[in-house]
């Protein structure tokens, strides 16, 4: 089975002796001079021509953490959000304190800030950061049945801490649809977003819509 990968800017590439061997197998190939890839789901060709080194895989193809012992630290931020749609019942409910389940939204702030802390747990290639705060807000979209959720996260360290607050956000939206799916399981999560973060070697950066 065949699928086509986006286009490649094939202006960025470097030359030949930039190749990277992701494995024997590797799951790329170079098409034409069309700067597109064709992914082959089971067997790839050898190499992906990237432009640059991808640091989290080593030479042999090795999944790896990246080195990040060289960099110097900075103070870092990040904010994400999304919601959740949770129906006219349920927003009443929770509104009102009548869930049978407890006080959702008080729950689901603390599941997030622990959500934020065990992140290098969950994502095998995060680093375990020191958070040095965060925080988890509410809002209640009583007009259209939507909890937003959002997650701010700060440290001091070598790498940012984006990867902390999506999943603080993520985990206190699950919270809140545990709670409540008693009630009605027609529960949807949307729009899990990195708002902003800064600091770092990359810069500052702000979602903007497309």
């Amino acid at each position: 089975m065949q699928k086509s990968a986006d286009k490649i800017d094939t202006n960025n590439f470097l030359s030949d002796q930039n190749f990277i061997e992701i494995s024997s197998n590797p799951r790329f190939r170079r098409l034409t001079e069309s700067g597109k890839f064709l992914i082959l789901e089971g067997s790839i060709q050898e190499g992906i021509k990237m432009g640059k080194e991808f640091s989290h895989f080593d030479k042999n193809g090795n999944a790896v953490m990246v080195d990040v012992s060289a960099k110097t630290p900075t103070f870092r931020t990040a904010v994400a959000t999304g919601y959740i749609a949770v129906g006219p019942e349920i927003m009443a409910a929770v509104t009102e304190g009548n869930v049978k389940k407890g006080d959702v939204l008080g729950v689901a702030r603390v599941a997030g800030i622990m959500g934020v802390k065990q992140t290098s747990s969950l994502i095998p290639m995060c680093h375990p950061l020191p958070i040095q705060k965060c925080a988890v807000d509410f809002e209640l979209d009583q007009e259209n049945s939507r909890i937003h959720a959002y997650c701010t996260v700060k440290t001091e360290g070598k790498t940012g801490v984006e990867m902390e607050a999506l999943p603080g956000v993520q985990t206190a939206l699950l919270t809140i649809y545990d709670m409540c799916k008693a009630i009605d399981k027609h529960m949807v999560m949307s729009e899990i977003h990195l708002v902003e973060k800064t600091g770092g070697k990359s810069g500052d950066f702000r979602f903007k819509d497309k």
